[in-house]
């Protein structure tokens, strides 16, 4: 295997293994309450068990963006291959990996027993990407406008 290959695609590979990790029965929302609810009881002792619920609820969903943001990320680490720039095409490319990954991923929830398919959550993972796609794009413009100075 080409080891420049491997340098670029390694980090998405590997993320793209934990996101399928993250879609067992041991990170659905019985399991994750299990950790979290009581770390946010510790925090916040005086909070009712509903509003934990919730509080629980976005950290789950806040994971989604977190994790398909840095999908995102290494995804077009790897497209990029080491060239600097912006290309319209290598976005493109990332945000359909991203949308197809996203869906394949819930695909797989729906026959993990605990757990479920949404397409709520391929919105939420690719609207992570969208977010990290933006932040690749405003770094790019400074850094390019850095380096022209």
């Amino acid at each position: 295997m080409n080891m420049r290959w491997l340098r670029y695609w390694a980090p998405a590979l590997v993320w793209a293994a934990i996101i399928s990790v993250m879609s067992t029965r041991y990170f659905g929302s019985g399991y994750t309450s299990r950790f979290i609810l009581p770390v946010l009881h510790w925090l916040m002792p005086n909070a009712g068990l509903a509003n934990l619920l919730e509080m629980h609820t976005y950290i789950r969903k806040s994971a989604h963006l977190i994790e398909y943001g840095v999908f995102t990320i290494l995804f077009m680490h790897g497209l990029r291959a080491g060239r600097s720039g912006w290309r319209w095409t290598w976005v493109t490319a990332t945000m359909l990996a991203v949308a197809c990954y996203a869906a394949l991923d819930e695909f797989h929830q729906a026959f993990v027993p605990g757990r479920g398919a949404s397409v709520w959550d391929v919105a939420l993972d690719f609207s992570g990407g969208m977010a990290a796609m933006l932040v690749l794009w405003f770094w790019t413009l400074r850094s390019g406008a850095r380096g022209r100075n």
